[in-house]
């Protein structure tokens, strides 16, 4: 008898709508990038002081943002370059999605002048258009060598291009070529065109 309840039950349970835990965000890595702007999909609140300290500090406020945590662009589709590195002159594998895929998943919108700005921990940013990002074929590095970057290195994350593939870029001393490559990415801001 007991056997007939408990199947029952199990039955009936099964009829009811999925319910997720109101900690369920609670499972997701740490955020290592934060795309804000001009955005559709966001999946965190707005700007707050003491969460994004790193951020307050560097004068930043926000309605609504995209936060993604290693795994998420992790899943995203990821490219391979090779460039020649200003830090010892080799080149190095680098890996990780395309900058525009990445914003794409964060519901960006991306008109050729809309603006990029790309900001690393130490508050260095650079901007670069929604044009010059798809022509240089602009990577969020996850990897390199075949290993994950580590923060205090280039990483976690590296806003960068394939500057040797780069007509304009490769003819400049590898020292002038990486500018507006923020390593230890870590803060997006998409402005839209004009």
């Amino acid at each position: 008898m007991k056997k007939r309840l408990f199947l029952g039950t199990l039955a009936a349970a099964a009829t009811l709508p999925a319910v997720t835990p109101a900690h369920a965000a609670a499972a997701r890595g740490p955020a290592l990038l934060t795309v804000t702007g001009a955005i559709s999909k966001p999946n965190r609140g707005p700007f707050e002081p003491v969460r994004d300290q790193m951020m307050h500090k560097q004068k930043l406020s926000f309605d609504k943002a995209h936060a993604f945590d290693f795994a998420e662009l992790s899943a995203l589709p990821a490219i391979a370059i090779k460039p020649t590195l200003e830090y010892d002159g080799k080149v190095h594998a680098l890996r990780g999605p395309l900058l525009l895929d990445v914003l794409k998943a964060a519901g960006a919108t991306l008109a050729d002048s809309s603006r990029i700005v790309l900001r690393a921990v130490d508050g260095y940013a650079a901007t670069v258009t929604v044009a010059q990002a798809r022509a240089q074929r602009y990577i969020v590095a996850t990897q390199m060598d075949g290993a994950p970057m580590a923060l205090g290195g280039l990483g976690p994350l590296w806003a960068v291009y394939d500057a040797d593939k780069v007509p304009e870029m490769a003819s400049r001393p590898v020292q002038e070529r990486f500018g507006s490559c923020p390593w230890a990415l870590y803060h997006i801001e998409v402005q839209p065109g004009v």
